[in-house]
């Protein structure tokens, strides 16, 4: 197998994980009254495809997760909550990481920060509304704490798969 098609092979094994971890959310009935709040068990595969194979693979894998499981298992307005929360959670993760100063756990706090910061502002804006404001503070509280274990997770599954992905495109 060429180096091309192992790297075809993995987007498509990590996107087929992301897509089966969203639909296991779900099933999970997480409810702290507040729309939209949940563990976010995809961003794993997201940190890991961060950290083993780039920005670029990151991102479209990312992409194509919120497409299809938008298709899947939501609506359009799940795509695009979804899509603004991605694109601000990429952003600042892919800036903290650029800096080397941070672990996966505080990159996946950040991401989860930042990916409900980009859901509620997009929220206010389609429903023409800065009330939604109000959910700001849960909703940091939310991101913190998934952060916290996405970030975990991630950070063993990365350190545990990095030699096999030196290895595979050495």
């Amino acid at each position: 197998m060429t180096g091309g098609s192992k790297r075809v092979a993995c987007y498509g094994v990590f996107l087929a994980l992301a897509l089966v971890a969203a639909y296991l959310e779900t099933l999970i009935p997480i409810s702290v009254g507040i729309p939209g709040v949940k563990l976010g068990l995809a961003n794993i595969v997201t940190m890991c495809v961060l950290y083993l194979m780039g920005t670029p693979a990151a991102i479209a894998i990312t992409t194509a997760r919120i497409l299809l499981s938008g298709f899947l298992f939501g609506n359009a307005f799940a795509m695009i909550y979804s899509g603004a929360g991605a694109a601000l959670s990429m952003l600042v993760m892919n800036l903290l990481r650029a800096t080397k100063r941070f672990s996966p756990v505080g990159i996946s706090v950040a991401g989860g920060v930042f990916h409900n910061i980009g859901q509620l502002v997009v929220a206010a804006l389609l429903l023409k509304t800065k009330g939604l404001m109000y959910y700001l503070p849960v909703l940091i509280l939310s991101g913190i704490a998934a952060g916290v274990i996405i970030g975990m997770a991630s950070g063993i599954l990365i350190r545990r798969l990095d030699p096999v992905f030196r290895q595979m495109f050495s």
